[in-house]
């Protein structure tokens, strides 16, 4: 019976990506969905560490379980660090990703160059059942803002956030490219390791 690990999440598309960044281990991957009963953690820190940090050790005591907890988001510099640990809720409703991509192109209204200059983070906590951490790991990845949306995948502010090696933004690149690139496929690079010596050794 392989090791369970619990995706602190109710994001259906982050979960999706994390399977498929982690699905050759040889793990049993889930999400929330199995545990109605699990609490809803309060995101009240003050960096995506902290966050992915709270989740990872509410989680795991109280499902019992190996728990990874991860917060993301989206940085522009020239707003300060907006949308950053708001970024799921930067218009003011959580995961209302038209409302927040239509606030971010307002607030960048009549910037150009270094000014759209943006990039992704994830982190990511591993904890325990106990709901010890036992490891962290972080990821970035560097963009623009375009001025207009752009392809229909990914989800978040995807279809604004362009490559610019790849003259693309994130909505536009195919899952695997995307996996390549993103901050959330670069912390997993960190974490495989890290899963391998703190939960499949044992």
């Amino acid at each position: 019976m392989p090791t369970r690990l619990v995706l602190g999440s109710r994001n259906v598309k982050k979960l999706r990506e994390l399977v498929s960044l982690l699905g050759d281990l040889p793990l049993e991957l889930t999400d929330l969905s199995p545990y109605p009963a699990a609490p809803e953690v309060e995101e009240t820190g003050d960096t995506f560490e902290a966050n992915a940090r709270l989740k990872a050790e509410q989680l795991a005591p109280a499902l019992g379980e190996w728990v990874l907890g991860e917060d993301s988001g989206l940085v522009v510099p020239s707003l300060g660090g907006a949308p950053g640990i708001f970024s799921a809720r930067y218009a003011g409703t959580h995961g209302d990703d038209a409302a927040n991509n239509a606030k971010l192109l307002r607030e960048l209204a009549g910037k150009t160059g270094d000014a759209r200059r943006a990039y992704y983070v994830s982190t990511a906590a591993l904890a325990n059942p106990r709901g010890e951490v036992v490891a962290v790991v972080a990821g970035k990845c560097w963009g623009v803002i375009a001025e207009t949306a752009a392809g229909g995948g990914g989800f978040g502010y995807d279809p604004l956030f362009v490559v610019p090696e790849y003259h693309a933004s994130f909505g536009e690149l195919s899952a695997t490219v995307k996996n390549a690139l993103s901050h959330r496929g670069r912390a997993v690079v960190l974490l495989r390791p890290l899963v391998r010596q703190s939960i499949l050794a044992g």
